[in-house]
């Protein structure tokens, strides 16, 4: 079998990422024909990620003011067994926020991901530079995004040094599913590919989450994302690819 095109390929860096442990009955209604929920440690986890989406190319073309952006989403984690057998751990996607018009509606068309085009902002700061003349290791980063006219924010503040996710963690979990899947209107789902290395990830010293988003996600969700968060850390990032959507049986 023909292996997919890429659709597209981009840098995903400092990953804030916020993750609640969730009753699996708030999720079960998003959950794609085709897969199930994945569990970690018997838990269910719902994650609120903001991110740099840069260098971003189109079938290879770079689409001009189109490359570099904020992204914010909350999603959760399924799994469901390819054709050969093998276990193929994924992300859904609940709703996913970008400052550009023509980027969600390229999601909508290509994937039917649920974007939505909003006002956003992010600030990076770094730890001064080494002796060496290396550069600083992340200290804090924070996505803004507004709802209803208000803005929301997403922070987190690092502490100690970046490392490998360590195996069968919580974090492992989190950021190592490599496939996405998104339910389509016929009531069947698109499966795509996410493929990057593993990432260096930083503890949180202290992480929060600011805003009302009921206008956004509904009054359930909402309140998980304003309820304190089970676990938090900033992930670097790296290139990725994204390959085209291949419908999975109903």
């Amino acid at each position: 079998m023909q292996a997919p095109r890429v659709f597209l390929t981009a840098e995903w860096r400092n990953l804030v990422m916020l993750n609640y442990a969730v009753d699996p009955a708030l999720l079960l209604p998003f959950v794609p024909s085709g897969t199930e929920l994945d569990f970690y440690a018997g838990k269910t986890y719902l994650s609120l990620i903001g991110f740099n989406f840069n260098r971003t190319r189109l079938r290879g073309i770079a689409i001009p003011f189109h490359q570099n952006f904020e992204e914010v989403n909350v999603r959760f984690y399924v799994r469901r067994l390819g054709l050969d057998g093998e276990e193929r751990k994924g992300a859904v996607f609940i709703k996913e926020l970008v400052p550009r018009r023509a980027i969600a509606l390229v999601a909508r068309w290509a994937f039917n991901e649920n974007y939505q085009r909003v006002a956003m902002d992010h600030r990076i700061d770094r730890r001064p530079a080494g002796p060496d003349g290396s550069s600083g290791s992340l200290a804090r980063a924070e996505f803004g995004f507004h709802a209803a006219g208000k803005r929301c924010a997403l922070w987190i503040e690092t502490v100690g040094e970046s490392a490998l996710a360590p195996e069968g963690s919580e974090i492992q979990f989190i950021t190592e599913h490599y496939w996405g899947y998104a339910a389509q209107p016929d009531g069947s789902a698109k499966e795509y590919a996410v493929q990057h290395p593993r990432w260096q990830v930083w503890q949180a010293a202290a992480a929060g989450f600011s805003g009302d988003t009921t206008a956004l996600y509904g009054p359930q969700i909402a309140a998980v994302l304003a309820s304190p968060h089970d676990s938090a850390f900033l992930a670097e990032g790296s290139a990725v690819t994204v390959s085209d959507g291949v419908i999975i049986a109903n």
